[in-house]
């Protein structure tokens, strides 16, 4: 499905099968490829079609220290609400091949266009959007 990319098959595989967590009262979880009634809530209640999850930790897959992987997450949140969009604070979690949680954050109404740029501005090689049917896609970038 993802042949025709720059990323090892091993990573996507792993982007696939991580849990992308918004926090909130309750948790959402986004699986890829999996419909999400509670993110349909939250386009509803948000009044947008479409959402994106983002990161700016470990560019290209590189692990960074965490003072600057921090510093990357506020970069993105500070672009983010300069834009005068709504931040909801997750982290993305793979569940079993420990690689650390990475601080993300997801972006009501923010296209997929938008969303593309953003990842690639934060050396990212995917990001997750969804849209209008609530359902999690990995958008690979390289």
């Amino acid at each position: 499905m993802f042949q025709n990319s720059a990323i090892d098959q091993a990573t996507i595989r792993a982007y696939l099968e991580t849990d992308y967590v918004v926090r909130g009262e309750s948790s959402v979880i986004l699986r890829i490829g999996n419909a999400c009634p509670e993110l349909a809530a939250i386009h509803r209640l948000h009044r947008v079609d479409c959402s994106a999850f983002l990161t700016a930790f470990n560019p290209f897959s590189q692990p960074l220290d965490e003072q600057e992987n921090d510093r990357r997450h506020e970069l993105l949140v500070q672009e983010l609400k300069l834009r005068s969009l709504a931040v909801l604070e997750g982290h993305g979690s793979h569940p079993d091949n420990g690689w650390p949680p990475e601080a993300s954050v997801l972006v009501p109404g923010l296209s997929l266009e938008a969303s593309k740029s953003l990842g690639a501005r934060f050396e990212q090689n995917a990001i997750v959007w969804s849209g209008a049917d609530a359902v999690p896609q990995l958008i690979l970038l390289r």
